[in-house]
């Protein structure tokens, strides 16, 4: 690992918070990310999530942009012949980075203490920005935003993380509660408010998050997440404005199947049909108000001038010739179904449980085919309309590169 971090001056509240509250919760080391760094498959995989038509396997530049305490080393370590820069305000976060990276002996990965704002200082380009949990703790995520699609090289992606509204309505009833206490990241408040969420009534809108995320399992995570002193949401209307206005087109959801109406049991309803007919947006708008629970948004983006990267059009001749991938979190379940299913099909990734697709013995079979090297025409007799559905659910990616696997 190489570079050293500036010291800034930065001085920003949010950078005075993470310093002390470091997130994620620091780890000791990253053996479980080491133990999948041969799994290429899954490389391949996450590879054509962003690119679908770009063949796999060039090195790329990495931009880790708001970085914490181990994503860039995360990163590094799971793709080792790409080069890594991680950027973040918080000394504490870098530090911890580099700890992880020089324990695990990775060479690819550059460190500075950086705003995002400020990233275009690197005086570098990148294949990949990946931005989440950051934009939404700047004092101008706009702002942030434009300078990251300024360090894009031709092509790039950025994938970028914020938090959505309604999922985070318990989150945010208790950061106003703990403003009008007056509670503060001391030890003795944090244990004095832990104390009091476990009485909580079951039914308060933060019950389902403290049951379920690993937030409240430490004190500086609890910090971070009731006790930022910067933190908003946005919806999926107020995201893709956002998109637009920094320079960038929204390309898709990394898991797109929660914001479509033909997929979970929003498809069965008479309103499947009048959701469909919306423009795009407008349904993907509508679903996370019929799903009410979505915590974060997760997008996929290209710059506004880049009118090919990230598109999937079943409709394309040439999808006869694309390679399915399975990602790695697809499962079949074979065990308790409705009549006349012979499996049901779902990503592990999911939080939401009625994205289930169930299928016949026929599409169980094409659905084992699918090893990442198969074409779709290759998987049986007409099984593009099964691909599509495959892909809209998330239990698949597509490499439309046309190169040997």
């Amino acid at each position: 690992m190489s570079g050293t971090p500036p010291v800034r001056g930065l001085g920003d509240v949010v950078e005075r918070f993470y310093d002390r509250h470091p997130y994620p919760p620091p780890a000791k080391d990253l053996e479980a990310v080491a133990a999948r760094t041969g799994a290429r498959l899954e490389r391949r995989s996450a590879h054509h999530l962003v690119w679908p038509e770009r063949p796999y396997g060039a090195p790329q530049r990495v931009l880790i942009a708001g970085c914490g305490t181990s994503q860039a080393a995360r990163h590094a370590l799971l793709r080792p012949d790409d080069e890594v820069v991680g950027i973040d305000v918080s000394s504490t976060g870098i530090e911890h980075t580099r700890r992880l990276a020089d324990r695990h002996g990775s060479t690819n990965l550059t460190l500075h203490r950086l705003a995002v704002e400020d990233v275009a200082e690197l005086g570098e380009t990148f294949d990949h920005v990946v931005c989440t949990g950051v934009l939404h703790h700047l004092a101008d995520p706009l702002t942030g935003l434009r300078s990251l699609r300024s360090v894009l090289a031709p092509g790039g992606a950025v994938t970028l993380m914020v938090y959505a509204p309604y999922g985070r309505a318990g989150v945010y009833l208790i950061q106003d509660y703990c403003r009008r206490l007056g509670v503060t990241t001391s030890g003795d408040d944090l244990a004095d408010l832990v104390a009091t969420l476990r009485e909580i009534p079951g039914a308060h809108p933060l019950s389902r998050l403290l049951r379920e995320s690993r937030d409240f399992l430490d004190d500086d995570a609890l910090a971070d997440a009731l006790l930022n002193p910067r933190d908003r949401a946005y919806t999926v209307g107020e995201l893709l404005e956002l998109i637009a206005a920094a320079g960038l087109r929204f390309g898709r959801w990394a898991r797109q199947a929660p914001y479509l109406p033909d997929c979970g049991s929003i498809s069965e309803t008479p309103h499947a049909a009048r959701i469909a007919a919306l423009p795009v947006a407008e349904q993907h708008a509508a679903l996370e108000l019929f799903r009410g629970t979505l915590a974060r948004h997760t997008v996929i983006a290209y710059d506004e001038a880049d009118e090919t990267s990230g598109r999937v059009d079943f409709a394309d001749p040439a999808a006869e010739r694309w390679r399915p991938i399975r990602v790695p979190t697809a499962i079949a379940i074979e065990e308790r179904l409705p009549p006349g299913a012979a499996a049901a099909l779902l990503n592990r990734a999911h939080g939401e449980t009625d994205l289930v697709t169930f299928v016949t013995e026929a599409e169980l079979a094409m659905f084992r085919r699918v090893d990442g090297s198969r074409t779709v025409g290759e998987l049986g007799p007409d099984a593009r309309p099964f691909a599509e559905r495959l892909y809209r659910h998330d239990l698949v990616v597509i490499d439309a590169s046309g190169a040997t696997p």
